[in-house]
């Protein structure tokens, strides 16, 4: 009953977490075209009816339950027709002296066996359950990572456009600045190999982007992005939980409640083996006719196996020694899980307090002093050279900026996937907008 909570439980916290995802997105129908933006409730909906490993999954699921079926079934009886001295020598040729005998049997499990063998394998129909939440749950997380990387290379491709148009509008000045004799035309050529090389980093950001939104697609079986751009807010934060609240909510992990089902089935297995000592009997009757006579009569019996040298000793000990493995995989299970929360919040508190960092002091001493040379150079004041290591630093600054993002996103969608449920529960305030917004 506490697996059955536990599954139900899962289940809601999956329907929520759908639209509370780390980032923003807009509704909209789940039918893709080249021609218009997919958003992340989409690409969540998308992967979980489509991805080919989900549908795996879904046929373990039947089969174990078709398994469990067939365990609860009871033996067919045996029919037997036996005729005997019949098509011999001497007085037994033909079938004068015959004897016919018609005979049901039927094996009567004892011991529980048939209720034990139906436990052990409906609970194994469950653990079948338990491996489709967990792989569920981890194509949610890789929906939520692939997704912020799309969010993220749009971004570098807006930004590298940015420095592109920068560029070029360096270049228009420098010319202006070398009709007047201001400077060298070497300063020109300068400028022009600049703005070459921003033109291929453009190159790079879109070849990115594209590769970013194929693995998106990848996630519900399309080899190819069917859609234009993901909608959503890359610059969105909020505040870090405490470590605390996270571990108080790893019972929500599909992974730990699937070893408290696997020890279940284990024992129920262990069950089954010892329902084995207690041996079953077959009960026999039918009808006897004999033609020398012409009379008939009726026969009765039973057959009980004597075990004297096979109890099931073996498959009771081994049972016994899995039911041991399982509990100490499900300790160990509790210390791993325990040991990537601490690693996975180490990671996002990280990447939490480098974007704040980087969006309230980096960025802002970038953006001016790029703009103060910039504009110093129209005057004069400093040399190309100045312009381009600031121009440099300050969109370096930005991709850092992006980058970062990025990983807190991930990092969040990796704490989701091992608390089992989303961050929005936890998390007060949304810090949320561009540098300067």
């Amino acid at each position: 009953m506490r697996q059955i909570l536990i599954l139900l439980k899962l289940v809601l916290i999956v329907l929520l977490w759908i639209p509370s995802a780390s980032f923003a997105d807009t509704d909209g129908a789940i039918e893709l075209n080249k021609g218009r933006p997919i958003t992340l409730k989409e690409a969540v909906a998308l992967a979980l009816l489509n991805n080919p490993q989900l549908q795996v999954f879904s046929f373990e699921q039947r089969a174990r339950e078709a398994h469990a079926l067939q365990s609860d079934l009871i033996p067919n009886p045996q029919l037997e027709i036996m005729v005997e001295d019949a098509a011999g020598s001497g007085s037994f040729n033909g079938f004068d002296q015959s004897q016919t005998t018609i005979q049901l049997s039927q094996l009567v499990e004892l011991g529980g066996k048939r209720a034990a063998r139906l436990r052990a394998n409906t609970l194994s129909k469950k653990l079948a359950d338990w491996d489709y939440e967990t792989k569920r749950m981890q194509v949610l997380t890789q929906v939520a990572k692939a997704y912020a990387d799309v969010l993220k290379a749009q971004q570098q491709v807006s930004l590298t456009e940015d420095l592109v148009h920068l560029g070029e509008q360096f270049l228009n000045a420098v010319g202006e600045r070398v009709k007047a004799g201001k400077v060298a035309l070497l300063e020109k050529t300068k400028s022009e190999i600049s703005l070459s090389s921003m033109q291929i980093e453009l190159k790079k950001a879109k070849r990115e982007l594209k590769a970013a939104r194929s693995n998106l697609s990848v996630t519900w079986g399309s080899p190819e992005a069917q859609y234009e751009s993901a909608l959503g807010d890359l610059f969105e934060i909020s505040t870090v939980p405490t470590l605390e609240s996270l571990m108080e909510r790893l019972t929500n992990n599909p992974d730990l409640a699937r070893w408290a089902t696997e020890t279940d089935q284990r024992q129920a297995v262990l069950d089954s083996e010892l329902s084995k000592r207690i041996p079953d009997v077959t009960l026999q009757g039918g009808f006897r006719r004999l033609e020398t006579t012409d009379d008939s009569a009726l026969i009765f019996g039973i057959s009980i196996p004597l075990q004297l040298f096979d109890r099931n000793q073996g498959a009771i000990e081994e049972a016994r020694h899995k039911l041991g493995k399982a509990q100490a995989e499900k300790r160990a299970m509790e210390v791993n899980i325990k040991k990537n929360l601490l690693e996975t919040y180490n990671t996002l508190t990280f990447f939490h307090s480098q974007v704040l960092s980087i969006k309230a002091e980096i960025l802002p001493g970038a953006q001016k002093a790029f703009d103060g040379i910039s504009e110093g150079y129209r005057f004069g004041k400093f040399g190309y050279l100045d312009v381009l290591d600031s121009q440099k630093t300050f969109f370096q600054a930005k991709r850092q900026y992006l980058d970062s993002l990025a990983n807190y996103h991930i990092a969040v969608a990796d704490i989701e996937r091992l608390i089992g449920e989303s961050l929005a529960a936890f998390t007060l305030t949304a810090i949320k907008g561009e540098p300067g917004q």
